[in-house]
């Protein structure tokens, strides 16, 4: 059986939609005919809770790691198998073990961003770990994520400053929209919203499409 891909999705600071994004993600992947594993590593359990919360299921198995971030490489071989894409949710910060086990497993590493001054500032320095980490695992690829988008001057001029990270911007984003939000709600995704996700599920797909691009699969 083919191993998974692994994509760990990591910030330095809560209120980046590290959860969201998962989710989101998962949903797209799912809905382009993947099979997808969730792993929460996060003590707040968002993806967990967020996955409980679906009357009929999440599209994407969710779990916990059992046990210290060292065995995260066992859980995800006997926890995941059948999986075709692992996600892993990292802990809001890239000092905790399990960020940094996460980011050994990954063949992908996302950084969502808030286009805000204190979210650049925070980014610099999950930059500076992935790069560290990219100079002994030379496959990983990672990226940053613009994320919560505001149709603002201000939003545009921090994506343009994005553009100075050593790591590369998606050109992907997910805007702010209620529909993120009213998914998180019914424990979904905006796939299921119907005409009120429709806007939404076209930022997911061209992530996802993004996202397949880094891992070198085909959307």
């Amino acid at each position: 059986m083919a191993k998974p891909k692994v994509i760990t999705v990591l910030s330095q600071k809560g209120g980046a939609g590290k959860s969201t994004l998962t989710m989101q993600l998962a949903g797209g992947l799912a809905h382009s005919g993947r099979k997808v594993a969730i792993v929460d590593l996060d003590p707040q359990e968002t993806a967990l809770r967020w996955a409980q919360a679906a009357p009929e299921g999440f599209p994407a198995s969710v779990s916990r790691l059992d046990g210290a971030p060292a065995g995260l490489h066992a859980f995800i071989k006997q926890g995941c198998r059948g999986a075709d894409i692992v996600l892993l949710d990292c802990p809001p910060s890239i000092e905790h073990a399990a960020t940094l086990a996460a980011l050994q497993e990954a063949d992908v590493a996302l950084v969502p961003v808030v286009p805000s001054p204190a979210d650049l500032w925070s980014t610099k320095g999950v930059e500076r770990l992935i790069l560290q980490v990219q100079a002994s695992r030379k496959g990983l690829k990672a990226a940053l994520v613009p994320n919560r988008v505001l149709r603002t001057n201000l939003a545009w001029d921090v994506l343009e400053v994005m553009r100075e990270f050593t790591l590369p911007v998606l050109g992907a984003a997910l805007s702010q929209r209620n529909a993120f939000a009213q998914s998180a709600v019914i424990g979904g995704t905006v796939y299921q919203l119907g005409r009120a996700g429709l806007e939404a599920a076209r930022e997911v797909d061209k992530l996802v499409a993004e996202v397949l691009k880094l891992t070198g699969e085909k959307s």
